[in-house]
């Protein structure tokens, strides 16, 4: 019975319509990849949620903890912190949100090394246990988190690593109690090592082009269990982000932005037996999953490419000062089916920037967005200038 609220659980978190969880429609040919504690792949800043989700390459802030570590030498201020509040399925619930802190500071010989850290919670509002009967079983709030801890250094003038360690919890059935119950909150352990390479072009005292590339590979680590005969994979997940900016005149400048993400967990089997669910997700190792995901599909090359999360946003800044963004996301229909159009704003005010983002409606019923409707804010604070001019990214 347990089980039945965890998987709700989850469904709440990302958005998994009924098809994927059933893992197959009419025609046999959605094959959704999921795991536990998918709310480590919720988009956690407004800024780069205007911008379609991307945030491997785009320039640094304290939010370059979640998106790729090794950004944070490349910052253009010393200390830096980011807090945001995002609300979930905000049209058919009030009390589901994910907040987020995260922040850095640099320090070394000029600058080039970064600590950083962030908490992530997730509350998923007040459940009422039952029975098969309707009898209740107790009240539970529902609840994941995670605290990150990172350093990052600067190799060269262009070029920066990474690396995160991460303590995941995650407690779906809390309030739940039964005599023959198994079930548990789960904990886990995982990391992430990320690659950053910044170059910037001077141009005239007032421009400046850069172009920068990022590779992340995040949530490596262990399985999480929720009860004694059955551990599952965290969305371990490989990305690969590219950013151009340029830089129109002495008041205008441009980013566009491009990532591409893939998880690195088994995709579900065929069982080929009747009478049960048609696809089954494989035991393997988290080594053996991570490196068989690249060829695993059963439907061969074609669907192992359908696995690929597209995102590209755009952002444009005037005087440094203010912001319009917009973006877009692209998951194929047999894997999820995510496809949505995501605008924005950002205001830079002295020490402070304020981002806000809204996901334009898309879907409807078990389709429609988690987000859809949805305004997001973020604060991030900036402190200590290294330069007279600051980029207003």
């Amino acid at each position: 019975m347990a089980r039945r609220f965890a998987l709700i659980g989850l469904s709440l978190l990302t958005g998994v319509t009924s098809q994927s969880l059933a893992q197959t429609n009419v025609n046999g040919q959605v094959n959704t990849i999921t795991t536990a504690v998918p709310f480590l792949r919720i988009s956690p800043d407004a800024r780069s949620g205007a911008m379609g989700d991307v945030g491997i390459a785009i320039s640094p802030d304290a939010n370059a903890q979640y998106w790729n570590v090794a950004k944070l030498p490349f910052a253009k201020k010393r200390f830096g912190v980011s807090m945001t509040y995002t609300p979930w399925l905000k049209d058919l619930v009030p009390d589901i949100w994910l907040g987020y802190v995260a922040g850095y500071a640099k320090f070394g010989a000029e600058d080039n090394q970064a600590i950083s850290g962030s908490i992530r919670y997730f509350s998923l509002g007040d459940i009422n246990f039952t029975d098969i009967e309707g009898q209740p079983l107790g009240t539970g709030k529902p609840r994941e988190y995670s605290f990150d801890l990172g350093y990052s250094r600067r190799l060269s003038e262009y070029l920066s690593v990474g690396l995160s360690l991460r303590y995941i919890h995650s407690a779906l059935a809390v309030g739940y109690s039964s005599s023959n119950s198994d079930v548990k909150p789960g904990n886990a352990f995982s990391a992430d090592l990320g690659v950053f390479y910044s170059k910037t072009k001077e141009i005239d005292e007032f421009r400046a082009d850069n172009f920068s590339f990022g590779a992340v590979l995040s949530n490596v680590g262990s399985k999480i269990s929720y009860t004694s005969v059955r551990k599952d994979f965290i969305p371990i997940n490989l990305g690969l982000g590219v950013a151009y900016t340029k830089s129109l005149d002495e008041y205008n400048k441009l980013t566009l932005a491009l990532d591409v993400n893939k998880l690195l967990v088994p995709t579900p089997k065929d069982s080929g037996t009747q009478g049960t669910p048609k696809y089954y997700i494989p035991e393997k190792s988290v080594v053996s999953g991570m490196l068989g995901s690249f060829g695993d599909a059963p439907g061969g090359f074609s669907e192992e490419l359908r696995e690929f999360q597209i995102s590209v946003g755009a952002e444009y800044w005037y005087q440094n000062q203010f912001a319009v963004r917009a973006g877009y996301f692209y998951e194929d229909k047999t894997k999820g089916n995510r496809k949505y159009l995501t605008v924005g704003v950002g205001v830079k005010l002295n020490v402070f920037t304020l981002n806000g983002s809204y996901l334009v409606p898309s879907g409807s019923g078990i389709n429609r967005n988690p987000l859809s409707n949805t305004f997001r804010f973020s604060l991030v604070f900036d402190f200590d200038e290294l330069s007279k001019s600051d980029s207003g990214e």
